[in-house]
């Protein structure tokens, strides 16, 4: 996948408000990226992840893309999403190809709804199975997306698009609101 793609997976769960907001497990930022490109000017994006590198690869490719264009902004921080990020409240948060690392959801959701506003957005991005592997997992379709995000309090998940991927068939994107 490229830019392009992962613009269209955020796309239409993006509003053309300026916000702040946060990408969990942003690694090198391939959705922090397309996040920045698709919020208006004046938007915020904490990007967080627990490697360090990959943030300062997520640097130097948001200077790159900003280049002459004015982006929403990124502060980077080495930390697990996991735990207490100390974030403001949050008008939407992205996890792209981050769940599947956690075998129990259900607190980190609860941790995600509680950084957001009142009708906050949660994007997802994730392999559409329920299957992992050892670089995945542990995946949740969008059928299964679909009733955790309700029992952890969240609104009924609306898919946005699916794309074709090499590894687990398919990548869907999905929008909730807390």
């Amino acid at each position: 996948m490229d830019h392009a793609d992962h613009v269209r997976l955020l796309r239409d769960g993006v509003p053309r408000t300026a916000g702040t907001w946060a990408d969990l497990g942003a690694g090198a930022g391939a959705f922090t990226l397309a996040l920045a490109d698709l919020l208006p000017p004046g938007s915020f994006i904490y990007a967080i992840d627990k490697d360090a590198a990959a943030l300062r690869d997520l640097e130097v490719a948001y200077a790159r893309l900003a280049r002459g264009r004015e982006l929403a902004r990124i502060e980077v921080r080495h930390a697990d999403f996991g735990g207490d990020l100390g974030l403001p409240p949050l008008e939407g948060v992205v996890m792209a190809n981050s769940l599947h690392f956690m075998k129990q959801k259900e607190p980190v959701l609860a941790r995600v709804r509680a950084m957001l506003r009142p009708g906050g957005i949660l994007l997802l991005v994730e392999y559409d199975v329920d299957t992992g592997n050892p670089w995945v997992p542990y995946p949740l379709s969008f059928a299964t997306w679909q009733r955790l995000g309700v029992a952890a309090g969240f609104a009924e998940p609306r898919l946005l698009t699916t794309t074709k991927s090499r590894f687990l068939r398919q990548i869907y994107s999905a929008s909730t609101n807390a």
